[in-house]
């Protein structure tokens, strides 16, 4: 239930600085801070996780008021974080980029906190793709431009290719969970990671544009074919960082 990390050169540093957390082993207390937690979720926006924190402050009944919740980064503006009893909520900004450097910091986090049988959940919007607008997606797997469920990486000179499979069982039991929410239509499906917002998702009213609406649609049909149902810019770095260091995760 141990939270793992793959990176040998750790255990010779007598520090490790979590820089953009603005945490560290020498100057906090990570287990006492940090070692009950069960659950994290992360999602783009500083405001919507604070405001996510404060919901679950309530939901939980938790002591205090969710009002006055700290932000645990305050000391950095790259990244906000709270908590409410077990439940982190963290926010990781917008694309693979931010969201890996937050995963790599977090993930360092949990295992020096020694915690253990974590989830963690992204939740955020998304596009959705021939479904109902103010869908949930629960994603079973998240998969690149090409459809193919995979995270692609230059490492040095190096392309390192990582599975993107997400915990099968938690998507069952969010889907389960969804069914005592009415509010919402709530389906599983694949979800497509792209590195752009514009271009990158078929949109026509980027500063460039370099195909026809008509090109745009096929890709779009070719998408939903394949089991496409949503299109965002984090999913498969979030799955591949999860699934190798043992962390039950779900976007």
């Amino acid at each position: 239930g141990l939270v793992h990390i793959k990176n040998p050169h750790l255990d010779l540093m007598e520090e490790d600085v979590l820089y953009h957390l603005d945490l560290g082993t020498k100057t906090h207390n990570l287990p006492a801070m940090f070692g009950d937690i069960k659950f994290v979720c992360v999602g783009g926006s500083p405001n919507r996780m604070r405001a996510f924190a404060q919901f679950m402050h309530k939901e939980l009944g938790l002591a205090g008021n969710g009002e006055d919740l700290a932000d645990i980064c305050a000391g950095t503006d790259r990244y906000a974080m709270y908590r409410a009893g077990p439940v982190l909520s963290i926010s990781h900004g917008m694309g693979i980029p931010s969201i890996s450097i937050m995963l790599h910091e977090l993930i360092k986090l949990l295992h020096h906190a020694k915690c253990r049988d974590v989830t963690i959940i992204r939740i955020g919007t998304s596009g959705g793709l021939g479904i109902e607008a103010g869908s949930v997606v629960i994603t079973d797997t998240a998969v690149d431009s090409s459809f193919k469920p995979r995270f692609e990486q230059v490492v040095l000179d190096d392309v390192v290719v990582r599975s993107t499979e997400l915990d099968k069982g938690l998507v069952e039991e969010l889907l389960a969970c969804s069914k005592e929410i009415p509010d919402f239509p709530t389906l599983i499906g694949h979800t497509m990671c792209t590195y752009d917002f514009y271009e990158g998702q078929g949109r026509l009213d980027g500063a460039l544009c370099s195909f026809s609406s008509g090109k745009k649609l096929e890709y779009l049909r070719r998408a939903y074919d394949a089991g496409v149902r949503n299109i965002e810019m984090e999913s498969t770095a979030f799955a591949a960082l999860c699934g190798l260091c043992g962390l039950r995760g779900e976007s």
